[in-house]
């Protein structure tokens, strides 16, 4: 690992540091000027024409269209590519949106973490939050474009260009973010880690789409489905006809989204994320094993197992350890675990928070044998809920301005975001028995058997890719 990746995450964590202590729940102070257009791009976007050409547009084809299935490898190659094309001032770039990430991650996942019942758990990932947001930012016009920059966590500090969020910009990077979670897993021996992302984009037939729009959220979502269908006469069927329809092309078992759409939409706004990460060096343990929900619940699940040196740390004044386990160079699962776990909601409010990487300096290397269940974790949240309970409900509303998109007055739906997450032993792993104690040090024993914490954590960019929840493996969200 060399010195300036090294010196950029301390910078970075200074920054989250600075930030947190300073802003508390306000706007944060941070280098967005790395995110924003430069004065070049100013003047050729200021720049008088005789004539501004019409940006060219298209109706969605139907979703009974044939379409062709989702290539999880092309999209992986896609990303590896991204990543080993960067440089400095791209890398610095990651770290600098990987922080503002972060702090969107950490806010709503306290939000929903409000409204997520103690037996369904819950996984967020923060990059598709933020994608998302950003998507509608590129494609919207003042003063929704203003609104979105603020919520994005980027005021602008005056009216001028030069303080204005480049939308392709930003989405270009979280592309980075995204390639630089999983080029490592292709570089090295460590299994190769996936992360696949797709929007549907859903319209009232006859609504055309601007191309431009459509085409600028490449970089955030390789894979792009405008579709139209009725969604009108029975909102709900319109809602099963997107679910299969997302099933049949992606391959991927996610969750329904909620229903109650209103007929009255004209655009549902869906971003689909999956994400595969095999664990080097564990083996998924003969038989089933017991997994705690409550005092007197248990259910019984399939657990990896797996020995080494990880890194780990105890806290007996909060009443939580942190194992962090590596998935691969640059990738690293981090497991929060209360020490009661009746404590789990409050170590949960202590644990997202900004300075929650700051706790990761306190790891130190330790002979453990961890043990830990097989995930398939499924989520599923409207992000027009979340404006809600944000107090915006109206930053997406009627009155919003996203002229960008279309040049029809558009009657946002669903904005959706739904995850599947998977956590399994490496390929060529085969079950087997509990292992003896090896020879040397004793190891401790770590067992996730449970409600705990977890996340998954990029170190150049510091980017939190997903935060959860497992208060049952069986559970969905």
């Amino acid at each position: 690992m060399t010195l300036a990746s090294v010196s950029l995450r301390a910078a970075v964590l200074c920054l989250l540091a600075c930030a947190g202590l300073a802003a508390g729940d306000r706007v944060y102070i941070h280098p967005f000027h790395m995110l924003v257009y430069s004065k070049s791009s100013c003047d050729q976007l200021e720049k008088p024409t005789a004539e501004t050409p019409k940006d060219p547009t298209f109706t969605p084809a139907p979703i009974q269209a044939k379409t062709s299935p989702v290539d999880e490898e092309a999209l992986w190659r896609q990303l590896v590519l991204a990543a080993q094309k960067l440089d400095g001032e791209d890398r610095t770039r990651a770290a600098v949106l990987g922080m503002l990430v972060n702090f969107m991650g950490f806010r709503m996942y306290k939000t929903l973490s409000e409204t997520w019942s103690a037996a369904t758990g819950a996984v967020l990932s923060p990059p598709a939050l933020f994608g998302t947001l950003a998507s509608f930012y590129l494609g919207a016009l003042d003063p929704t474009a203003n609104g979105l920059q603020a919520f994005l966590g980027v005021p602008g500090e005056d009216q001028s260009c030069t303080s204005r969020l480049d939308g392709h910009k930003v989405l270009s990077t979280l592309q980075t973010i995204q390639g630089l979670l999983v080029a490592q897993g292709g570089a090295s021996r460590q299994p190769k880690l996936l992360l696949s992302t797709v929007v549907g984009l859903f319209t009232a037939p006859g609504l055309r789409l601007k191309q431009s729009f459509v085409q600028g959220l490449a970089p955030f979502a390789p894979v792009t489905l405008p579709r139209s269908l009725d969604l009108s006469t029975d909102p709900d069927l319109a809602v099963e006809k997107i679910t299969r329809f997302m099933q049949a092309v992606t391959g991927w078992e996610m969750n329904s989204p909620p229903t109650g759409v209103s007929p009255d939409s004209t655009l549902l706004f869906h971003t689909y994320v999956h994400f595969q990460g095999q664990m080097k060096g564990f083996s998924l343990l003969a038989g089933l094993r017991e997994f705690w929900v409550d005092n007197t619940t248990s259910v019984s699940v399939p657990m990896l197992s797996g020995t080494g040196t990880f890194q780990h740390w105890s806290d007996p004044q909060n009443n939580l350890s942190m194992t962090r386990v590596d998935l691969s160079e640059n990738a690293c699962l981090l497991l929060i675990q209360p020490h009661s776990p009746s404590d789990l909601r409050e170590v949960e409010a202590l644990t997202f928070q900004h300075d929650f990487l700051m706790w990761t300096k306190k790891l130190s290397p330790q002979t453990i044998r961890l043990t830990l269940p097989q995930l398939v974790l499924r989520g599923s949240y409207d992000l027009q809920d979340l404006l809600a309970q944000a107090k915006l409900p109206t930053l997406l509303g009627a009155e919003a301005n996203l002229g960008k998109i279309s040049d029809a007055n558009l009657s946002v739906g669903q904005v959706l975001n739904s995850i599947l997450f998977e956590l399994k032993a490496a390929e060529g792993q085969q079950p087997r028995e509990p292992a003896q104690q090896p020879a040397g040090p004793e190891a401790l024993e770590v067992t996730l058997n449970s409600p705990f914490l977890f996340a998954v954590c990029e170190r150049d960019s510091t980017a939190l890719h997903f935060l959860g929840r497992v208060d049952s493996p069986l559970s969905v969200a």
